[in-house]
């Protein structure tokens, strides 16, 4: 079974065990996966998908963020929730130590010895992270090992 079919197929369960917040992430998720299959004018393959559940993750870490500083649990939590509803669908993440290895092997192929070269870097890096790490996280520990 696809990411997509995966996706649609937990939309049904959540319709079916009449669970507002996880149906309503997930049709908001749906409609964003649609938005760049027009864009692309392709249907996006599962990598991509990937890239969109990141995406949405992000916004809604970002809205908790806000809510929070606004004083507004109620909406912080709902977007907590929606947050694990969407992490469901994406691959297991990295562990630190992993993700570190993975930073250093990707440093001496490129041989970047400066911050300078930190585009180089997230550039190679990134398509093998596939949406198993935190992008922010993998620039901080690129930085990090580039600095010193």
């Amino acid at each position: 079974m696809s990411l997509k079919e995966r996706i649609e197929q937990e939309l049904k369960d959540a319709i079916l065990e009449k669970n507002e917040n996880r149906r309503n992430a997930i049709r908001l998720l749906l409609t964003a996966l649609k938005v760049k299959e027009k864009e692309f004018r392709r249907i996006p393959d599962e990598l991509e998908i990937q890239q969109v559940i990141a995406s949405q993750i992000k916004q809604r870490r970002d809205s908790v963020e806000q809510f929070t500083q606004a004083g507004r649990q109620d909406l912080a939590r709902k977007e907590e929730e929606e947050i694990l509803v969407l992490q469901k669908f994406m691959p297991e993440a990295l562990e630190p130590e992993e993700l570190q290895k993975l930073v250093d092997e990707v440093i001496a192929e490129v041989g970047a010895r400066s911050v300078k070269e930190m585009g180089k870097v997230m550039k190679a890096l990134m398509p093998r992270v596939g949406g198993r790490a935190d992008g922010k996280r993998v620039n901080e520990i690129v930085r990090a090992r580039l600095e010193s």
